[in-house]
Formats: C-alpha cells, sequence, structure tokens
C-alpha cells in the first residue's frame, strides 16, 4: 500500500478479517459483522460477516420488504443452504470451496428465499450487500419451522445442517 487511505476509503484486508474474528470469538453468537455503510439508513448495506464454525443463523427470508442479498465468501469456506416453505432444503452451495467447475465464491439471492449460512471452516469471513434501509422490525422473517438463535434445540439444528448433504 502506498500513500495515505483518503477520508472514506475503507480497506477490506487481513488485519480486518482477524480483528472482527477476535470480536466473533468473545461473542456468544461466535459471529460478528463489521458494517461499511454508515447508518441503517443507508442503501446498499455492505458489511463483513465472520462466521466461526458452530455459529447458528436462523434460517430467514427478506420478503417484507423485499430484498435480494449476494453473499461472497473471502475466507473460509460455509455452506449455504436454501429452504422450502416447510423448512426441506432444496439446495446446497458449498460457497469458498474448489468444486470440478472451478470455485464458487458466493451466491445471490433473490427477495423472498429462506436461507441460512453455516461455516465449514474454523472461521469463514463473508461479504455481503442487501439493499437498506435496515429495520430490525421487518429486515427478516425468521423460520418458524426452525428454532430461534437462542433455543436450546438451535445448537442440534445447526449441527443437523452441517451434517446433511
Amino acid at each position: 500500500m502506498t500513500g495515505n487511505t483518503p477520508p472514506g476509503v475503507k480497506l477490506i484486508s487481513s488485519a480486518l478479517f482477524t480483528s472482527v474474528g477476535a470480536l466473533a470469538s468473545a461473542s456468544p453468537r461466535r459471529r460478528m459483522n463489521h458494517n461499511f455503510h454508515s447508518s441503517p439508513n443507508d442503501n446498499a448495506h455492505r458489511f463483513l460477516n465472520v462466521l466461526l464454525y458452530g455459529s447458528y443463523i436462523r434460517p430467514h427470508r427478506h420478503l417484507h420488504p423485499p430484498k435480494a442479498e449476494s453473499f461472497l465468501v473471502l475466507e473460509g469456506a460455509a455452506d449455504m443452504l436454501l429452504f422450502d416453505d416447510h423448512g426441506e432444503v432444496t439446495a446446497r452451495f458449498r460457497v469458498g470451496s474448489e468444486s470440478p467447475e472451478g470455485r464458487l465464491w458466493g451466491v445471490d439471492l433473490p427477495a423472498g428465499v429462506w436461507h441460512t449460512a453455516v461455516s465449514r471452516s474454523p472461521k469463514c469471513v463473508c461479504f455481503e450487500v442487501k439493499t437498506g434501509p435496515w429495520d430490525p422490525a421487518s429486515d427478516k422473517e425468521f423460520a418458524l419451522w426452525a428454532p430461534a438463535e437462542n433455543d436450546p434445540a438451535a445448537a442440534a439444528y445447526c449441527q443437523a445442517l452441517l451434517e446433511r448433504e
């Protein structure tokens, strides 16, 4: 890197991955976001999401209001799982890994698709983009067929997602 970083420019570096990874390690949720957007009202929302192995993201969708979402893996690997309305897995994509077709870097989801991500590696660093603004009351619709994040059954459900192929 040469020169000073101009105001407003944010670097996406290994040092940032390490820093956010340390915050994820200290979090009971075993994950941590690092926002590049400046406020919940911004459009679009751009952020790193560092997922540690065993972190559970309850399956959800972005339907009201409809929001598409892009999910890229920059380090590590994760499974992106898609579901039908009854909780059956309809697709699984191993992002951040090699396949006979080449490396799968990520998934771009249309609005309204039930989904979750589970880390396949000790640390998975993802870059996500979705439409703002962010309103916690309407950002996500959580799947009623999956345990809530604080439910004692969540860890077993997450492990079952990892074990299913």
